[in-house]
């Protein structure tokens, strides 16, 4: 009976990664009949590890990501606990919380390119109105605040889909607990720290799992924000550029292998992490 989902899985992950880990070991092009292709072994991982500019951007990308999933996860779990508290209006709440995450990325995105323009964008208005900023800011244009810009976007928008995971597990934690727990006279704190965090520990990982795999593939955030920029470019964007605008798919493929095992590396991490604190 599992025959057909493994057939489903096979053809649409397990084909697709083979078939990029075998075109990176060959110098194949975008437009083919250019170079005969052939096999050039690890070339193109000797080539990747000296690639500067794909240094930069993969340390760009684990500090957008950590940046990001930190704070998101926090701002998250305050909303949740808010939203999965007894108030009038819960349901509007909810609802209005989800608006961020129900635009599309390249439109907030773009949204934000309006709110960041160092001419008329309303962040830099209020902040020099409110004395905040003292002159307005090129935040898009200044590699100081690159990362700042992204992270920001990325926060606004995805917050609150941590948020909706983390009241999906709170939903499913028996009230009797916290029943319980009052009759014994525990605090608020005390409830929280020995009912809701133990027992939300199962979605706290699938969040962190997928916020740091959105995070680590990020693509549209920073290819509207910053384009194809040098020193604004996150992983995903400099592999496309490779593969599309560069036509190496070879050592582009190479660059997508190298992505995945360092996505597969932090959700190991995650995994290895939570069952050695459960042990």
């Amino acid at each position: 009976m599992l025959l057909p989902a493994l057939a489903v899985v096979a053809f649409v992950a397990i084909y697709p990664l083979g078939r990029t880990v075998y075109q990176s070991f060959t110098n194949q092009e975008f437009l083919a009949g250019l170079e005969p292709t052939k096999r050039v072994g690890l070339d193109n991982y000797h080539r990747l590890i000296h690639d500067t500019i794909f240094r930069d951007t993969v340390v760009l990308t684990i500090k957008f990501t950590v940046i990001t999933v930190s704070i998101e996860f926090v701002l998250g779990l305050i909303i949740a606990l808010a939203v999965n508290s007894s108030f009038k209006g819960r349901g509007v709440m909810r609802a209005i919380m989800l608006v961020p995450w129900a635009i599309p990325t390249v439109v907030a995105a773009k949204m934000w390119v309006w709110m960041l323009d160092d001419t008329y964008g309303v962040v830099n208005d209020l902040g020099v109105r409110t004395h905040v900023l003292s002159h307005p800011h090129a935040w898009l244009a200044q590699p100081k605040t690159v990362l700042l810009s992204a992270c920001a976007v990325d926060i606004w928008k995805t917050t609150p889909f941590v948020a909706l995971l983390l009241l999906a597990g709170m939903q499913v934690i028996p009230k009797d607990l916290y029943e319980a727990a009052s009759v014994d006279g525990a605090s608020q704190l005390q409830q929280f720290w020995r009912i809701t965090f133990p027992l939300l520990r199962p979605a706290i990982l699938v969040t962190l799992i997928f916020r740091t795999l959105d995070a680590l593939r990020a693509f549209d955030v920073f290819q509207v924000l910053f384009g194809y920029r040098l020193g604004a470019q996150s992983m995903a964007v400099y592999n496309q550029s490779t593969i599309v605008q560069d036509g190496h798919v070879g050592y582009g493929a190479a660059m997508s292998v190298a992505i995945f095992l360092i996505i597969a590396l932090f959700v190991v991490i995650y995994v290895t992490f939570v069952r050695v604190t459960e042990e």
